[in-house]
């Protein structure tokens, strides 16, 4: 049996690790033909809960996977040992729940996939993408949702923003592909300093071998994405499909079924080509970084 990396890679984050279990325990129930119905009477659980394990949208007890091997007719230690390894290192805490006192639950899970993802395809309409804002920029954003947060609570959510940034500068970095409506651009959030500083990050950011920026401008009119931001992530693993997420005021979808990653997946290919060539990205920024916020 062939089992799934464990150490080290991209992959290692430990949401990606519970989905990388849930697949293969997915693959071994269905090689030894037992419903799911019988899998979760064999841990004194329901189908239902089988079915979020294969998912990797809940965490493992090791007791569980243990029986499941054994339903599934597992016998080799080594394999065992090395499943049993992975339900250990995927219930590891990210690095995120340090700052559990100001994250929800429902973006938790979106920064464990984003740090594991191989490519990372946003559209945003109103503002610029969090990867990619400076400081100045992310407290006037955050401030809009949190107007009555005392100071410290506003420094933390900086904080945890900036830090999900370095994923952008680790020595394997996925790539970012982002497309923003010319509006986003224009909206001074912070007033003209935090703008242009704004604007001066997002033409550096250009020049990363693995950052690629389009601008819808507003001449495209109408687009296909007119319906709001979205993101869709890729892994490097071909066990586990893309995702499309959406994020709401207070909660987020998460989207996994192939109608509608094909959906969103041209929808993003139909504003990539609506959006001017990367290659004219940075006289965009200039020319607009100039006509609105001059130095």
């Amino acid at each position: 049996m062939a089992t799934v990396p464990v150490e080290g890679g991209p992959t290692s984050g430990p949401t990606v690790l519970r989905m990388l279990l849930g697949a293969q325990l997915r693959r071994l129930r269905e090689g030894a033909a037992v419903s799911r119905e019988s899998a979760g009477w064999e841990i004194r659980s329901s189908e239902s809960k089988i079915s979020r394990m294969e998912l990797g949208r809940v965490g493992f007890k090791e007791r569980d996977v243990a029986d499941l091997l054994t339903l599934y007719g597992v016998a080799a230690e080594e394999d065992r040992a090395a499943l049993l390894k992975l339900a250990r290192d995927a219930n590891s805490p990210g690095w995120w729940h340090r700052y559990g006192d100001v994250l929800p639950s429902w973006f938790q899970s979106y920064l464990g996939l984003e740090a594991a993802a191989a490519l990372i395809r946003t559209y945003e309409v109103q503002f610029v993408p969090g990867l990619l804002q400076t400081a100045a920029y992310a407290r006037e954003v955050i401030l809009l949702g949190h107007r009555g947060a005392a100071p410290a609570e506003l420094d933390r959510r900086v904080d945890l923003r900036m830090e999900r940034q370095e994923l952008l500068r680790r020595a394997d970095p996925p790539q970012l592909w982002a497309v923003l409506d010319e509006a986003a651009l224009r909206r001074p959030i912070g007033g003209p300093a935090v703008m242009r500083e704004q604007l001066d990050a997002l033409i550096e950011a250009t020049a990363a071998p693995h950052v690629r920026l389009q601008i819808v401008p507003f001449t495209a009119g109408g687009h296909a994405a007119a319906s709001g931001a979205f993101s869709i992530l890729r892994f490097g693993d071909e066990d586990l499909p893309d995702i499309v997420y959406i994020e709401q005021l207070t909660s987020a979808i998460y989207l996994d079924k192939r109608d509608d990653l094909d959906y969103y997946a041209e929808a993003m290919e139909r504003l990539c080509v609506e959006a001017a060539p990367p290659e004219r990205t940075r006289e965009l920024l200039a020319r607009i970084r100039d006509e609105l916020y001059p130095a």
